[in-house]
C-alpha cells in the first residue's frame, strides 16, 4: 500500500475553500498510519490555538510542538495562508513558529491550515512538471488541510474532507 493526499480547492458565493487530507490505499504500514495520524492530529492542534485574541504564532508553534514531539518533522518551504475571494492571501501560516508572536487574531478572520508532515526531513523537491512535490530524502509526507473562521468563541472549520 501507500498513501497518497489530495488538495483541493473550491469556489462558493465568491469565497475561496481549500481543504486537504492524506489517505492509504491498500493495506499501509504501522509506521505509515501513524505518520497519517499525527498530520491530522498537528492540524486539529493549531485550529484548537485559533482562537480571537490568540497570535498567529500560536496556532504555528501548536502545529511545530505536535508533529514534532512525536518525532516528525514539518515542511517549510509551503505554509497556510489567509483566504477569501482569493485562494492565497495573506498572511503566511507558517507550521513552525514562536508562541505569542505575530498579529493578533480577530472574528472574521479566514485561513487556510495546512500542516505537511514528513517522517524524514523537512526539505522538499519539486517535480519535473513543477507542480509535484516530493520529500527531497524521499519519505513519506502526509498534508491535512482545513479553512477556518476566527469566531468569538471556537474556531469554525469551514471545509470538510
Amino acid at each position: 500500500g501507500d498513501i497518497v493526499s489530495l488538495d483541493l480547492g473550491a469556489v462558493f458565493m465568491g469565497f475561496q475553500g481549500d481543504a486537504a487530507v492524506t489517505v492509504g490505499v491498500g493495506e499501509i504500514s504501522p509506521q505509515a498510519r501513524q505518520l497519517v495520524e499525527t498530520a491530522e492530529g498537528a492540524l486539529k492542534a493549531g485550529v484548537v490555538a485559533a482562537y480571537s485574541g490568540t497570535r498567529l504564532g500560536d496556532i504555528s508553534a501548536a502545529i511545530q510542538h505536535y508533529a514534532e514531539s512525536r518525532g516528525y518533522s514539518l515542511v517549510r518551504e509551503y505554509t497556510g495562508h489567509g483566504i477569501g475571494r482569493e485562494m492565497h492571501e495573506e498572511p503566511q501560516i507558517p507550521n513552525f513558529g514562536i508562541a505569542g508572536s505575530g498579529p493578533v487574531l480577530n472574528r472574521g478572520m479566514t485561513f487556510a491550515l495546512e500542516p505537511m508532515v514528513n517522517s524524514g526531513d523537512w526539505r522538499t523537491r519539486l517535480g519535473d512538471n513543477h507542480w509535484t512535490v516530493f520529500t527531497a530524502d524521499g519519505s513519506f509526507s502526509a498534508h491535512f488541510e482545513h479553512t477556518i473562521a476566527i469566531t468569538n468563541a471556537e474556531p469554525e472549520v469551514l471545509t470538510i474532507v
